[in-house]
């Protein structure tokens, strides 16, 4: 008997409020206006985040690969460091996806800069000890340099002032990453 009460009170409700007259205007907050958000992105902010996310996913996969399989402590440092800074990155993008009303995936990877192939991916989780930390920082190195083309692509033509932010983030990160990468090439 209750739950038929609480259902027939909330029908009469909903009811009511579609019969609502009223001119009253409830502002909406810039943050969760979906026109304040169109604003403040454009679609080279939107591809920026839909690109990273799976480029991204791929590095922390690298990175957990290094936490098993590498011998040389630096390269397990610096992949504790690159997972450790791309997990977040991850969601932030993901949410600012969202947030702008925007799908999470793109519709197409391919030819995405510095994407490992499956065969690359199938070799690095094969290698170990010397052997995984050379294919690491190779592969690494080209991963890493894309991401870096994607993010100053970001810089240029993005629209969101969060956005650019994380891409020059991203950028200078990666291009410290890449010269420490190229250094432990010369020692191993």
């Amino acid at each position: 008997m209750f739950k038929r009460t609480i259902v027939a009170v909330a029908g009469a409700l909903a009811l009511a409020a579609c019969g609502n007259t009223s001119t009253t205007v409830t502002p909406a907050t810039p943050a969760s206006s979906p026109a304040a958000s169109a604003a403040s992105f454009n679609d080279a902010d939107v591809m920026f985040a839909q690109m990273m996310i799976p480029h991204h996913r791929q590095a922390v996969r690298m990175a957990d690969l290094a936490a098993t399989r590498a011998a040389d402590p630096e390269i397990k440092e610096l992949a504790g460091r690159i997972k450790a800074a791309q997990d977040p990155e991850i969601t932030t993008l993901t949410g600012w996806l969202t947030a702008w009303g925007e799908p999470v995936e793109a519709p197409m990877h391919h030819g995405m800069p510095g994407m490992l192939s499956d065969d690359d991916m199938a070799r690095l989780g094969a290698a170990q000890g010397a052997a995984f930390d050379r294919l690491f920082a190779e592969q690494m190195i080209a991963h890493h340099e894309g991401a870096i083309e994607m993010a100053e692509t970001e810089r240029s033509d993005g629209r969101d002032p969060a956005a650019k932010a994380l891409a020059k983030e991203i950028a200078e990160a990666q291009k410290a990453e890449v010269a420490q990468l190229r250094k432990i090439l010369e020692r191993i």
